[in-house]
């Protein structure tokens, strides 16, 4: 096996082992199935052509995911806002309340995406405020205030 096809191998496997991870995350970040899927493809399509020299793929393909949403967030404030009415990624547990997933999903479509992304990272996906401050390229103190 080449260094080629043992780089290709590597990338290949950990898109699958990361995908539905990100795809969940940007989802978070969005309010939008579709759009948080094309996230995910431009993401991976940067970590690609880098994968070679990045040392922790995961933190910039989330850094990415991030960027990549506040540039469209920005784009969209001037469209009408879209209902959120699909479902969520992960199916809803059979004791979750209905009304307090949509007064949290409405609530989280009022942040911005910076706001939006430390709480997806700190809660949904338990990390300490050290690494979030570290995924998204700002202070400890940001990560707080936030």
């Amino acid at each position: 096996m080449t260094t080629e096809d043992r780089v290709r191998a590597g990338f290949a496997e950990f898109v699958r082992a990361e995908t539905a991870r990100l795809t969940r995350f940007a989802y978070l970040l969005t309010g939008d199935r579709h759009h948080a899927e094309d996230l995910v493809q431009v993401a991976l399509a940067r970590v690609a052509v880098r994968w070679e020299r990045l040392d922790d793929p995961a933190a910039y393909l989330r850094r990415v995911l991030v960027t990549q949403a506040a540039s469209w967030w920005r784009w969209r404030r001037a469209r009408p806002p879209e209902r959120l009415d699909g479902l969520l990624p992960d199916r809803a547990g059979p004791g979750d309340d209905a009304d307090l997933r949509l007064a949290l999903r409405a609530a989280l479509a009022r942040l911005t995406v910076r706001q939006r992304a430390v709480l997806v990272l700190r809660y949904y996906e338990d990390r300490t405020e050290t690494e979030t401050a570290a995924l998204l390229g700002c202070r400890v103190g940001t990560v707080k205030d936030r």
